[in-house]
């Protein structure tokens, strides 16, 4: 049995992208025949404290660890606990899911050990590191140390080998449940959310915040709702140090204010998707991206999709074909393109979201990342039983 040490900064039942695709990677993996134990932070829990492991299915387990105020308490820590299991397991590699803190300690923990490590970059862990408050020389000892580099696209791994001088970097792209994430409508209704019938439903999923584009989000709504009737569906949850943002608009904009409809942490995948089904358009005016998981999660349900070109956004959507494209310099005119989406005829937005859905089922599908994360384990752990 193979044995991987698999090292996140979230894990189910936390909140975003982060949390959801180490989940689902972690599922994979134990249907490929790797045993995982899964490491996970939690600030829910005293400083340092570990919690017993979290059977997650049969080849798997999830230990979580208090938080300390300061990284530089937690990382050190948290080197103890991976001491610790690795003398109860032995695993044969360990895998950080995105660059720090998770692959910088994967790749020095198992530097230390003498075994396989690898990393995997996820969002905007390389913009983040780039630049202060960042540590750039720590970002490149840990990319030019592991043994196996990931990316979520082509345009992040093309920064990475920039970054490193490596020309080695795998792409293993998101995938959707697209089961799951499908054009049906769920047991989510339109009025139980207390929206109305002439209302055309701006969608946007996941952890609003900054960098996900907040202040573009609330202007479009604005612009929308000067010529028709709108509400903004926040299909999660705001940032507590960006809720001034939407008190500030309720301020400015009550009325406007009054239609922003915030779900809260949603139980399930069923409900992700139920909810994205009410979505007439769906936003994802983000400044900086790897490959979010809701843009494409977005497209498997058949929604009309305006996104911003950063990061890997262009190399799902097909401008015009799949979707729409706005460069982030033009984030300011997202409402009249809302409004541009809006006008198309019946049949055209039927065309585009099925090849929206299209593109997701031929690109970003579970049985494509399973094929890709073998390649990952054949390469990392090519002797292990």
């Amino acid at each position: 049995m193979k044995r991987l040490l698999f090292i996140t900064e979230r894990f189910t039942p936390d909140l975003g992208g982060l949390a959801r695709s180490a989940t689902r990677l972690v599922t994979t993996l134990c249907q490929l025949g790797v045993e995982v134990d899964v490491v996970t932070w939690s600030r829910y829990l005293q400083p340092g404290e570990v919690l017993p492991p979290e059977t997650v299915n049969a080849k798997s387990r999830v230990y979580r660890i208090g938080l300390y105020r300061h990284w530089n308490m937690t990382m050190p820590h948290t080197l103890n606990v991976l001491e610790w299991l690795h003398s109860c397991y032995q695993y044969d590699a360990v895998w950080g899911h995105y660059l720090f803190p998770s692959g910088f300690l994967a790749t020095w923990f198992a530097g230390m050990q003498g075994i396989a490590s690898t990393v995997s970059a996820r969002g905007n862990d390389i913009d983040k590191e780039m630049f202060p408050p960042g540590d750039f020389s720590r970002l490149q000892w840990t990319l030019q140390h592991t043994q196996v580099i990931t990316a979520v696209s082509a345009e992040m791994a093309g920064k990475i080998r920039l970054l490193s001088g490596r020309d080695d970097v795998l792409v293993v792209k998101n995938a959707v449940d697209t089961e799951i994430f499908t054009p049906v409508i769920g047991e989510i209704s339109r009025e139980s959310l207390g929206i109305a019938p002439e209302e055309v439903v701006l969608g946007f999923c996941g952890e609003l915040r900054e960098k996900k584009g907040q202040q573009f989000l609330l202007n479009a709504l604005t612009t929308v709702r000067n010529q028709r009737s709108a509400c903004l569906l926040i299909i999660g949850e705001v940032r507590v140090n960006q809720e001034s943002v939407l008190q500030f608009y309720a301020t400015q904009q009550p009325e406007n204010a009054q239609r922003i409809i915030i779900t809260g942490h949603l139980p399930d995948t069923q409900a992700v998707a139920a909810h994205l089904n009410l979505c007439g358009v769906y936003l994802q005016p983000s400044l900086w991206e790897g490959m979010p998981n809701a843009l494409l999660e977005a497209m498997a349900c058949g929604c009309c999709c305006i996104a911003s070109d950063a990061g890997g956004i262009p190399e799902v959507i097909i401008h015009g074909e799949s979707g729409f494209i706005l460069p982030r310099s033009q984030l300011h005119k997202l409402g009249e393109a809302v409004l541009e989406c809006l006008a198309m005829p019946s049949t055209m937005k039927s065309q585009l979201t099925q090849a929206a859905r299209d593109r997701i089922l031929t690109e970003y599908s579970i049985a494509q990342e399973q094929q890709r994360l073998q390649t990952v384990i054949e390469l990392l752990m090519p002797n292990s039983v």
